[in-house]
Order: C-alpha cells, then sequence, then structure tokens
C-alpha cells in the first residue's frame, strides 16, 4: 500500500502555492506507506530556473561529504561552464544554461557513481527514506513554486528501502513517474531492456514501468500512447501517474483495484489515492469528482 497525489495548476495566480498544496497532500497520504517519499516539482524559478537544464542528485555515491557549492563546482569544471546549485535536505539540485542531459553527462563525469533522482528543464526532483512530514519540512516544500507537482509516500514491498528505492522515477528528460502497486512480470520486461542497453539504478519494479515508458516516449511515442502500451505488456495491480512539463497523465489497470480519485476545476487538476488528499484543495467543494475507469487513459496537457 502506498499513496500517490498530483497537482496541475492551470491559473498562474496559484503557482506560488504550488509547494504548499502539494505539502498538505503528501502528508495526508503519509500513514500509506511512511518508508520513504519523493516529489518532482515543475517550474520552481529557484531549484530549476526558467531557460536552464536541471539536475538533481539523490545521492553522489561517494564516501566523502561534499557541500552543494563543491558539488557545483566539480560539475561546472567538467562542463567547462558555470553551474549553480541548490542544497534541499540531502539532496544537490543543480542547474546551468545548457540543455540538460548536457549537465547530466558533466554530473556523471564528475561522480560516476551518483544517484540521479531526476533531470530536465523546469523540474527538480527531492526524494529521501523517512516519513514524509519530516522530509518535506526538511525540502522546504511548502515554499517552493510552480505549476505541476507529483509526489509518493512507499510502503516498501518490492525492494529495499534506499534513496534509489524511492519514489518518483524520473529516468527520461522532464519525464516523471510513480505507482501505487505491484507488477507481476517486471523480472521479464527488465531483462529485455537491460538487453536493449537500459541500465537500472534499483530492483524496484516501479523503475521498470518507468524506464518502460521513457523508452517508448524516445521512440516518439506521446504519453497516451506510451500508457496503452504499459497496460498492454505489463501484469498486475497498478494506479500510475505519469508526468513531463507539459503533461499529466492517470492510468489504472484493467480491475482497478489500487484506489484513485481524480478532481478537476478551471483552476486545476489533481488526483490522489483517496480524496482525504484532494480535500483541502482551493475550491474542490465546486470540482468534479470521479473514479478513474480501469486501462483508461486520463490526460491533461498545459
Amino acid at each position: 500500500m502506498c499513496g500517490i497525489i498530483g497537482l496541475h495548476l492551470r491559473t498562474p495566480e496559484l503557482y506560488p502555492r504550488l509547494g504548499q498544496l502539494l505539502t498538505g497532500m503528501l502528508c495526508e497520504m503519509g500513514d500509506r506507506g511512511g518508508d520513504s517519499a519523493g516529489v518532482a516539482v515543475y517550474g520552481d524559478p529557484n531549484w530549476s530556473p526558467p531557460g536552464h537544464g536541471c539536475v538533481s542528485i539523490a545521492d553522489l555515491g561517494t564516501e566523502s561529504t561534499e557541500d552543494t557549492t563543491q558539488v557545483a563546482a566539480s560539475v561546472g569544471a567538467a562542463l567547462g561552464g558555470d553551474v549553480a546549485g541548490s542544497a534541499v535536505g540531502v539532496s544537490h539540485v543543480l542547474s546551468a544554461a545548457v540543455d540538460s542531459e548536457v549537465l547530466l553527462s558533466a554530473v556523471r563525469a564528475a561522480y560516476p557513481d551518483a544517484l540521479i533522482a531526476g533531470f530536465g528543464s523546469d523540474m527538480a526532483v527531492l526524494k529521501g527514506v523517512g516519513h514524509p512530514r519530516v522530509l518535506t519540512h526538511g525540502w522546504g516544500l511548502a515554499n517552493a513554486q510552480g505549476w505541476q507537482g507529483v509526489g509518493h509516500t512507499r510502503m516498501a514491498t518490492e525492494s529495499a528501502v534506499t534513496p534509489a528505492g524511492c519514489h518518483p522515477y524520473a529516468v527520461g528528460p522532464g519525464q516523471c513517474m510513480v505507482h501505487n502497486g505491484s507488477f507481476a512480470n517486471h523480472a521479464t520486461i527488465r531483462r529485455e531492456l537491460r538487453a536493449a542497453g537500459v541500465v537500472f539504478d534499483s530492483e524496484n519494479d516501479t523503475e521498470v514501468g518507468a524506464r518502460f515508458i521513457a523508452e517508448q516516449l524516445s521512440r516518439g511515442r506521446d504519453v497516451e500512447s506510451a500508457l496503452k502500451e504499459l497496460c498492454a505488456t505489463f501484469d498486475g495491480f497498478y494506479t500510475l501517474l505519469v508526468s513531463n512539463r507539459d503533461s499529466f497523465a492517470v492510468v489504472r489497470d484493467a480491475i482497478a483495484c489500487k484506489p484513485a480519485v481524480i478532481a478537476e476545476t478551471d483552476e486545476w487538476v489533481a488526483m490522489g489515492s483517496e480524496y482525504r488528499a484532494l480535500a483541502a484543495l482551493p475550491g474542490v467543494e465546486k470540482a468534479k469528482i470521479w473514479e478513474p475507469e480501469p486501462e483508461v487513459v486520463y490526460a491533461w496537457q498545459r
């Protein structure tokens, strides 16, 4: 049992409140899984400045401890340009006036064993071990701004409780996936993806789904068709939320055994594993609220 949440804002007047709203939603789902938690935030100008590539690092993979100023300097030396950094809890969020994949290559050169939480323009990904109330406070999430965010609270069933096993899985440029449920045939699909050259960070079944989606998108599919292909390929019980900087999509398996609620107003679209995650959103009393149908992809664009 895990908890997933997502919020897509349609009105700029609400952008300054994104972090505050995400914090409330995520913490409300804390009793669905307090092992670990994570969020992806789209559009915060401090963590991911407009026009800059951004890379979020969950763990440097080194025995020594370095502050973010040192990390930014090391990556800047590998990049051959200026890199800015923010310390967000124990994470390092780096940005530079280059494509995010160029910045990612510089991070890999400076820290070959780093655990990358996510990369892409306008996106910062934070995740860690612990209860969401503790983690969101340490991140200062309530102060974040932006137009979209997704989050996850985890009750570990498939793999170890480590930063690598935390959601979200943001394995493609600007892409993010959170998952409640279990993929039954993930080992087979993992072997197929590895044979095709895909590298994994964990043994978590969710990472298999995220990398499958990333592969589909890299081939030119849109999010809706990629999710339909996932439904045709993966067995198990699941509710998924997949996002990039311009879209937000939800799908459930054919039996729809994992809970999900969607609410929509003129100002926002939101989803949560339970309605209580949405209950404090502004104007929710006027929202259209429904439970998503099995294997129907619900998607929204900016």
